[in-house]
């Protein structure tokens, strides 16, 4: 951060960058409430749930091409329009289908404002070093915002209706408009001829897939896989993956180029980013299902006993950027999985009397520590040598995996637990399996890029 306006405006891109995962986050908890408000059934309640995370996560790729396109600062602009004005909506629905509308547009908005921040933050940090260092502190910006949106739902809402939430995403709308307006750097001039084109069929093809498969794995949660509601969007979005994947290799123009994901240090940083998104998503999930219906714990409680994993994800991102910048974005992202993988081992001896304190704290802090030093270290990695015309595609990719990370973890490991016929125990089977990914992870990390050097890290350290 070179000066003072420099950190001001970084601070709010990553207020801004973070309360797009907290708006996911924000009615998990509430989300009873809701049903019984709108006298919801279970499918609609499935509706509510993924109306924001569907198009979010389905269109950030072509939000990172229009962000390549027509420049960040433009499409950062109208994705905050469309966010803060859904918002407000959202907050006064009369019915749920004004409610699931207004989470729908917030996605889009969502999907057109993450890869645009990306963009605008390599015009504001132009020399490599300085972007390098802001990519270390954002890794950690998107979790703490799913942890706080989390967290502060099942306290606020105890108190406060669930409508008042969305007064978050609406200020912080208004506050990154003004940082437009007064504090965010102008788009640089450059040729138009090199920018890249639209690839409009890529782009249906990609986000149509995303949203299928995404949709057909969230279904596992109330569903098996041989159910139609499962395999049905399953196998509609595998065929349209793949189409978009044979569509890349021949257009001049690609929405994902084929290289761009060969790269081992971006695989590397993508495979962070979802593994931690996912465990992110699994603690909260099972845990606030364990503390609630085996425990008996209020919401309330329940939220309370999220503070700790919170503030420790706090303090390590804090820390996260200094490691990076003396150890190296592999290194600490090794340490991360490593450090997952025991947190989980601890979780893994999970039963009906497991103490919180002695029992459930430390696989929490441990856990918190190193989600925060994966991101950290893998959102380096992930843009590791991007060409600034690229910074949407690499802003597009890296939130497009880490809002996959969710879905795509729950349903592999809640499906592991499933083979129990005990809920508990079911748990600790997810639990352990999820370590197992992280020795894997870990042992790809160190073999794929033991001792090659990286450019990125040379960036942080400079």
């Amino acid at each position: 951060m070179t000066n003072g306006k420099n950190r001001v405006t970084f601070t709010i891109l990553a207020l801004v960058q973070a309360t797009l995962i907290f708006t996911i986050a924000l009615i998990m908890i509430p989300m009873p409430k809701i049903a019984n408000e709108f006298a919801l059934s279970s499918s609609q309640l499935l509706l509510l749930q993924v109306a924001y995370g569907l198009p979010f996560s389905g269109l950030l790729l072509f939000g990172g091409r229009l962000a390549d396109r027509y420049r960040g600062l433009r499409m950062f602009v109208i994705g905050l329009i469309v966010f803060g004005a859904s918002s407000l909506f959202a907050a006064f629905s009369p019915s749920f289908e004004i409610l699931v509308s207004m989470r729908f547009l917030q996605g889009i908005g969502g999907a057109l404002i993450a890869p645009a921040a990306m963009a605008v933050l390599r015009v504001l940090f132009p020399d490599p070093a300085a972007f390098g260092r802001a990519m270390a502190i954002w890794g950690g910006v998107s979790v703490l915002g799913a942890i706080v949106g989390f967290v502060a739902s099942g306290i606020l809402t105890t108190w406060i209706s669930w409508r008042w939430m969305f007064g978050v995403p609406i200020l912080v709308a208004i506050i990154g408009l003004a940082a437009a307006r007064w504090l965010l750097p102008a788009d640089r001039s450059e040729n138009t001829s090199n920018r890249p084109g639209l690839d409009p069929l890529g782009a249906i093809l990609a986000t149509l897939g995303i949203v299928f498969t995404s949709y057909g794995l969230i279904a596992v949660e109330d569903h098996s896989w041989t159910s139609a509601v499962v395999w049905g969007p399953l196998v509609a979005g595998l065929v349209l993956l793949a189409s978009f994947l044979l569509v890349e290799y021949k257009v001049r123009d690609a929405l994902l180029p084929p290289g761009f994901l060969l790269d081992r240090y971006r695989s590397i940083g993508l495979l962070g980013m979802l593994l931690a998104a996912a465990t992110s998503a699994l603690i909260q999930f099972v845990l606030s299902l364990y503390l609630q219906q085996i425990r008996n714990w209020s919401p309330f409680s329940t939220a309370v006993g999220f503070l700790p994993f919170a503030v420790t994800l706090i303090a390590t991102n804090l820390a996260a950027p200094a490691l990076v910048g003396r150890f190296g974005a592999r290194m600490v992202t090794v340490a991360g999985f490593i450090l997952a993988a025991v947190g989980w081992g601890l979780l893994a001896g999970i039963d009906h009397d497991t103490a919180y304190a002695s029992g459930l704290l430390p696989g929490q802090i441990i856990l918190g520590a190193s989600i925060s030093l994966i991101f950290s270290g893998a959102a380096v990695l992930s843009t590791v040598n991007v060409p600034e015309h690229q910074t949407g595609l690499a802003g597009g990719v890296m939130n497009t995996a880490m809002e996959l990370g969710p879905t795509v973890g729950l349903a592999i490991l809640m499906s592991v637990a499933s083979i129990q016929a005990e809920v508990v125990r079911g748990y600790a089977w997810a639990f352990g399996t999820a370590g197992v990914f992280f020795v894997v992870a870990a042992v790809i990390t160190i073999v794929l890029i033991s001792r090659s050097p990286v450019v990125a890290e040379k960036s942080v350290n400079s």
